[in-house]
Parts: structure tokens; sequence; C-alpha cells
């Protein structure tokens, strides 16, 4: 548990601007909980003093916020995030806010925002972030300037996309780059290290990066150690051959003197059910020798643009949207397919471009990876679907809710560190992911009884039950499921030290 001083006899200055009393702490480190009430003070965006609840007599506040035996935790870090553009263009961050996430870490699976220079329109996967008009920074202090001057709700950390860089120095992405090619990569690369970027994020599983063999991404990422940086991957496949890309992946990793994150780890198709064992005795092994985590979502469906290699009738496809047939967004696939008298993979190619929800995973491999010390939680969600796969709202209470409490497959204390502290140490987010003195005042208070997810894949646009308050840099930014008026405090959070995972 953090360590408590009461300071409140000698404090020369009592004056704080806010005051929560009569919380839980789950402090963001795994420790197990008490049945300890505290009160908490916040100062100048940070944390200010811990004390025993009702050693606060004599402060000033100039808000105080009954906790009433509430959990009072570390803002929620959503490490695996598309919202890239969105903080920018819609700086509420509703969907995120809404569940007690703080802090966002935008340019996953090797797509992001910036830098990029578009010769048409965004090629897929990128199109997940926005039309065309939505990619205006050539480089990374160019959207770094935007972010700040938009001033989201949220924190926001960035990865850098291998298909972003690609896209900027190729004339077509099915082929490998060129050695000048990767050499341009490379040179955008360390610019966006240097004004503070976490690392490099490739999305090898794209076909508009299934064409880089290792090697490209052997030499591109070779500037990261030097930065302190993080390589972090949707695998080349998730499917059969997914211990072969897990391979590749730690190959990388150790080429490149870099921990390694790997992205949305699942048993992905119905042949692979039941592997998760098998595949986390492969990250066990890598960890012996290097630093290496995963993120996971906790749903059974996956979601993404509608990738030709993945249509089966194995399991349900939800269509999304589809630029070329709008009108078929929110139908199965099959649904269409039979309205049409054609083959699921026809009226996959019909619909190009479009988006997809995949029910292509088993509960118990969800569980499993979800349990996983090396596993942080991170959403995955897409906010530019029109239909929405419900993580974007509810990933967050759903861990608390169904995973901790119901299900009971952590207790909350770790439920909670796997989404706050192990996620700041791993992504190198300095002073935020704990409740401590000193620390940046990202806080979400919530009642560990009604905390729940509400949004579902009919109704995914849905806020949170049980988030009580969320603060941002110590601004009271969302309250009774409503947002507070005028207090969007989020900010850019250049890139730490991460943290080894061992």
């Amino acid at each position: 548990m953090t360590d408590i001083i009461d300071r409140s006899e000698n404090l020369a200055d009592r004056t704080v601007d806010t005051l929560i009393t009569d919380v839980r702490l789950a402090d963001g480190s795994g420790t197990p909980m008490t049945d300890n009430r505290f009160d908490v003070a916040l100062r100048d965006g940070r944390i200010h003093a811990i004390t025993p609840a009702g050693g606060h007599s004599g402060w000033q506040a100039t808000q105080v916020v009954a906790g009433n035996g509430n959990v009072l935790s570390p803002g929620f870090i959503d490490v695996h995030t598309h919202d890239d553009t969105n903080v920018v263009r819609a700086p509420e961050m509703t969907p995120k806010l809404s569940q007690g996430v703080t802090t966002v870490v935008v340019g996953n699976c090797g797509i992001s925002a910036s830098p990029v220079t578009l010769k048409g329109d965004p090629p897929d996967p990128m199109n997940l972030l926005g039309e065309a008009n939505a990619f205006q920074y050539p480089t990374f202090a160019a959207y770094v300037e935007a972010l700040e001057k938009a001033q989201p709700s949220i924190n926001v950390a960035a990865l850098i996309g291998h298909t972003a860089l690609r896209n900027n120095h190729m004339d077509r992405l099915d082929r490998p780059a060129t050695e000048a090619e990767i050499e341009g990569m490379r040179a955008q690369l360390r610019e966006a290290l240097d004004n503070g970027a976490l690392g490099l994020s490739t999305g090898l599983a794209y076909a508009n990066a299934n064409a880089a063999p290792t090697e490209e991404v052997l030499a591109l990422a070779e500037p990261l150690a030097e930065a302190g940086g993080l390589y972090a991957t949707h695998l080349r496949t998730e499917f059969a051959e997914i211990l072969e890309a897990l391979d590749e992946a730690f190959r990388i990793g150790r080429h490149a003197r870099v921990p390694v994150v790997v992205s949305h780890l699942k048993c992905a198709g119905v042949d692979n059910w039941g592997r998760s064992t098998e595949i986390l005795e492969a990250l066990d092994k890598a960890q012996r020798f290097q630093p290496v985590g995963c993120d996971c979502y906790p749903y059974t469906a996956s979601s993404s643009t509608l990738d030709l290699k993945q249509v089966t009738d194995d399991f349900d496809i939800l269509v999304t949207w589809s630029q070329s047939h709008p009108d078929q967004g929110g139908k199965l696939l099959a649904t269409i397919a039979a309205d049409w008298g054609v083959d699921l993979m026809e009226a996959a190619k019909r619909l190009q471009p479009a988006g997809a929800v995949y029910h292509c995973m088993e509960e118990d491999d969800v569980r499993r990876i979800l349990r996983h010390p090396a596993t942080v939680v991170g959403s995955d969600g897409l906010p530019n679907d029109p239909l929405p796969h419900p993580r974007l709202w509810g990933a967050f209470p759903r861990v608390l809710g169904r995973y901790s409490r119901e299900q009971a497959l952590f207790p909350l204390a770790e439920a909670v560190h796997k989404m706050t502290g192990l996620s700041a140490e791993r992504f190198g987010l300095s002073e935020r992911g704990f409740v401590r003195e000193g620390y940046w005042a990202d806080l979400v208070l919530f009642d560990p009884v009604t905390v729940a997810d509400a949004a579902t894949f009919t109704d995914p646009m849905q806020p949170a039950y049980g988030i009580s308050a969320v603060w941002v840099n110590g601004v009271l930014s969302w309250q009774d499921r409503a947002p507070t008026q005028n207090a969007r405090a989020g900010r850019f959070v250049r890139r730490g030290t991460p943290q080894p995972v061992l």
C-alpha cells in the first residue's frame, strides 16, 4: 500500500485546490487493498498529500468531493488506442473520459496520424483514423503542437506507425522498402523520438505492411534504443502461425535492444481456440532473455477494417461500415451475402472499403491472457466507426465489473494495477499510474459494487456505470455520468524511460 504520511500538523500552507475525502485506495501498485479510509489533497495538478480520513482538519480547499467510502485509483491508461486524430478533432473524448481513462497511447498497429504526407486517400488501415483531411501533420512536432492547441480532456502519448512511415516514402506498399526508403523512415522516426514519441509500432498483418520483411523492421527499429523507446506490434498473424509471429517480434526487440509489447494478444480463429496456454508459455520463455509484455481487451470479438483474409463462415462477422454500401452497416456479412445472392467473399469484396467486428475468440483464452502477469489493458477502440465495438466505451469498467467482481479472475487491486501502474511503467509515463504524493493527479473515483460497462454490440455508445468522478491533472473532468463544464485539462505526455517487463 502507498506510504501514508500525516502532514496536516506541519504543513505551513494548508490551502489546496481539491480535497477528496473518505476513500479506499487502490494505489496502482497491485498491493492488496485494506478497509482503511483516506483523504487525498490535490494542488497545482498533482497529489499534494494523502492522510488518514479526517486528517484534513484546518485545511482550506476550493473544492471538496466526498468519496463516501468508494475506491480512489489512478486514472486508467488505455495503452492501445486509435484516437490519434480524435484527440484533436473531438477533444472532449467522452468515450474514454466516461470510463475513467485519463491517458491514451495513440499510434498503434503501425498506423499513426503523424508524421504523414498523403498522396491520395489514406491506405488501409490508416483509414481507421479518418479521411484524408484528418491527416494534417507532416512532422511529429506539428502533431504535438496541434494536440497542445486542442487541449483534449485526457492526456496523450504516442507511438509512430510503420505503415504511416512506409506511406511517406514508398510509391507503393506491396513490396519491401529499399535502403534509401528505410533511411528516410528512420530520419522521421528519429525526429518523432526527439519530440517525445514513445517508440515504433507495426501492423504486419495488414496488406500494406505485410510485404515488409523482418529485415526492414529490424533496420527501422535501430534508433529506438538510444532514445529509450519501445517496440509495439500487431503481430504478422494471430492465427495458426502465431508462434512464428511472436518469434519475429522477439527477434526485433533483441536486435533493437528495446522492450517489446505484443498488441491485443489473442487466439484468433476457431482452429486457434485453446492455444492461449501454449502462446503464454512462449511469452514466458522470451521474458527470461528480454523485456516482453502484452496488452489485451476484455472481449471475445475483434474489430478492424473488413479484411478479405479473415472472411469465413466459422464465426459471425458484423459489418460496421461500408463506403460503397453505407446502408449495409450494422448487418452480419452472412445476411448481406444472402440478400445479394452471393457468397461471403464476393459480398466482402463489394463492400470494400469497410469495417467489421469479428467474433473470432474463445472466452477461456481471453480470461487466461487477461489474467497473465505480463498483460495490461488496452481498448483498441475505433472512434470513427459509426457502430463501434463496445470496447471503445466499456473496456475498463468491464475489467472491474465482469472480470474482477463477478468472475473473481483477479482481485480489484490487481485489476487496477493492470490498467494503471503496470501500464505507466511499461510505456515510460513518468509520475503517472500511481496514487502517490507528488505524482500527477490523474484519478478516478468509482463504486466497486456497481462499476460496470453499459456499452453493447447493438448499443455501443453508452457511458459506464459506477464511475463517480474523474480528475485529469488535478481538474475534475467527469462527474455523475457527465463531463464537467470547461474542464479539458489533458496534455501531451513525452516519453520517459520504459521499465523492463520481467
